[in-house]
């Protein structure tokens, strides 16, 4: 069976199992993926017939959509069809990469107010609560999401647009960088230190900005609350 037919097989499979119809599908892959183009009723369509198939991209979130796990062979094919055929010559040019494998999961990119309410919800945000989706692997809880920093308080290591995710069923580490509530209901990113225990027995710890022009806060100073531990942090190494 040929890798199309194979794609064409499984979407139609994961599709059914999730009791969705193709315009359903088609509606959630919009959202996901910040588009409706590529994701239209006729487009599902074409792929469960095999007339043409999903990028990997599209398949991992079709995959998170209906809950049913991307097969190593669909997966392995594609990221393979994407590698270039090595050089047979000792003096072969030196490629030290390799395709980088897309997250199989999609969060949320959330406010700093939203982040603020972390601790109060009962109910992770989902996908279209954010602002922006991005990919992650399946490791984290589900209350994982994104923030974007803003203001230079942690330059020169974090700077404007910058995009850290945060694992709030971490307990951080002294060191470690995380999101924490302030008394304004919004979140703050900064560096973790602890500072020892209050007579309630109570953790005492100072939010460190890596920017030396910023101030410390101190949880036994001002109101603190730690959301979550920086889990991951992506850069653009270039802006306009």
């Amino acid at each position: 069976m040929e890798l199309k037919d194979v794609i064409a097989n499984w979407i139609r499979s994961a599709r059914s199992s999730a009791g969705m119809s193709g315009a359903d599908l088609g509606a959630q892959l919009s959202l996901a993926l910040g588009g409706v183009r590529g994701h239209s009723k006729a487009n599902i369509s074409h792929w469960e017939t095999g007339k043409h198939s999903p990028n990997l991209q599209q398949l991992l979130a079709i995959s998170k959509i209906t809950g049913m796990d991307l097969p190593e062979e669909i997966r392995g094919q594609l990221i393979t069809k994407s590698m270039p055929s090595p050089l047979a010559s000792e003096n072969a040019f030196d490629s030290n990469v390799v395709p980088a494998k897309l997250g199989a999961r999609a969060i949320p990119v959330i406010s700093a107010i939203q982040a603020g309410a972390m601790r109060e919800i009962t109910v992770p945000y989902s996908v279209g609560d954010g602002y922006a989706t991005i990919f992650v692997d399946g490791d984290y809880s589900q209350w994982a999401f994104g923030l974007e920093i803003e203001g230079n308080s942690m330059l020169p290591d974090f700077q404007p647009g910058d995009i850290v995710i945060i694992e709030p069923d971490w307990e951080p580490r002294p060191g470690e960088c995380v999101a924490a509530k302030n008394g304004k209901e919004e979140a703050t990113f900064k560096k973790y230190r602890q500072r020892g225990s209050n007579a309630e027995g109570n953790d005492i710890f100072e939010l460190v900005p890596l920017n030396e022009d910023y101030p410390t806060m101190r949880s036994d100073e001002v109101p603190l609350t730690i959301i979550g531990v920086m889990a991951e942090h992506r850069r653009k190494t270039r802006r306009k």
